[in-house]
């Protein structure tokens, strides 16, 4: 059991012997110089794409964006101009229903003159042959009432009716005086 304590006393467990570490450093520069003239290339040429890419997909984004933002502010050009435009055809609709109703009304206030008017003739048309047909009525009834009173037809007509036109004349004077 000696040896055994004594070889486990002269080795250091946490020092590898030489023979391993040489190995085991030459087995670490041979897989260092694999990955560094396979790998890391392609690792690389995959990073500079990415890089790129995503460099590119920033400046397409930025394109956009300011297409985008010109895209609007046509837009916006358009919708202010159809504003403007809608604003403009009400104030027309707005004047030609104005202008109309005006149209409209002049024609209603003509017409309503014309009718008064033909109103006011067909009255004075009407009054004048009331007038002439009471006259006659009344001419007739003054030379019956005369004839009986008298006793003798008055058939004459032309002395009947300036008989007659001289007493409504008379009758139409005293009626004037009396207003």
């Amino acid at each position: 059991m000696n040896l055994l304590v004594l070889a486990a006393e002269t080795e250091n467990p946490l020092i590898p012997p030489i023979p391993e570490l040489v190995i085991g450093l030459i087995a670490f520069v041979i897989v260092f110089g694999f990955l560094a003239k396979k790998l890391l290339p392609n690792i690389n040429k995959v990073l500079d794409e990415r890089r790129e890419a995503i460099e590119g997909g920033i400046e397409k984004a930025e394109a956009a964006q300011t297409e985008a933002q010109s895209v609007l502010e046509q837009y916006k050009a358009q919708l202010a101009e159809a504003r403007h435009e809608a604003a403009r055809l009400r104030q027309d609709a707005l004047e030609q229903g104005t202008a109309l109703k005006e149209d409209l009304r002049a024609e209603g206030q003509r017409q309503r003159e014309e009718i008064i008017a033909a109103g006011h003739a067909q009255i004075e048309a009407d009054r004048k042959a009331a007038s002439q047909a009471l006259r006659q009525d009344v001419g007739k009834l003054a030379t019956d009432l005369a004839g009986k009173l008298v006793g003798e037809s008055l058939e004459d007509h032309a002395r009947q009716s300036r008989t007659i036109d001289r007493f409504l004349s008379e009758l139409e004077e005293k009626a004037e005086a009396a207003r």
